[in-house]
């Protein structure tokens, strides 16, 4: 993404949350995330740019394409409140490390909530889901197929697509290719069917440059 799209981006889902609730709410959120963890951060807004581009391939309505937006930008909000020597921990997590952050969609949620604006509310269902798997091994609700909202499912499979594709200090990042047949491995199982193969058809539009 170059840096006056994101630019761009940034201003545009900024917008959108002022017209709602009044006052420069994302800018404050995403501040407070880039202290904590300056690798989500920049997570969350490459979430963003490849759900919308999702979103337009699906041919979502204005509506839902707003509170994609929001929720692809929201949807690791929550990790501001795992503890440090989880959230920043440099080497892989132990079983219980992981239980604790698992509990970040419901975090996220909890804080959309508290705002009582009913946009915010939806953007939050979808932030609270965005870990269930199609076949319900996920979490935190063990939902499953089209009982999982599909703005929760894009986000689903955009989020981990760029988590593997992404080097952290205790992993190399895998190839694009190698990271999307993991995830083609993993359709219909862990995730939706149709948004794997949005997120297929991008990659190679992209790779053609169609």
């Amino acid at each position: 993404m170059d840096l006056d799209h994101l630019i761009q981006n940034i201003e545009h889902r900024s917008t959108l949350l002022e017209n709602h609730v009044g006052f420069k709410l994302e800018a404050v959120l995403h501040q407070a995330l880039k202290a904590r963890d300056s690798y989500t951060d920049a997570h969350c807004n490459r979430v963003i740019f490849l759900a919308e581009a999702m979103g337009r391939r699906l041919a979502l309505d204005d509506e839902q394409m707003v509170i994609l937006s929001l929720a692809a930008g929201f949807h690791d909000i929550g990790k501001i409140g795992i503890p440090d020597q989880i959230l920043l921990k440099p080497a892989s997590l132990t079983p219980e490390e992981y239980d604790v952050i698992k509990t970040h969609p419901g975090i996220g949620a909890n804080m959309l909530r508290s705002l009582g604006d009913p946009l915010l509310d939806r953007v939050a269902e979808c932030v609270l889901h965005h870990h269930e798997n199609w076949d319900g091994s996920g979490y935190p609700d063990g939902i499953a197929g089209s009982r999982i909202p599909q703005i929760s499912r894009i986000i689903a499979v955009v989020d981990a697509y760029d988590a593997t594709t992404t080097t952290r200090s205790y992993r190399q990042g895998m190839s694009q290719a190698d990271a999307l047949q993991i995830i083609e491995s993993e359709s219909g199982t862990h995730f939706c069917a149709e948004t794997v193969g949005i997120l297929v058809a991008l990659s190679q539009a992209e790779l053609t440059g169609d």
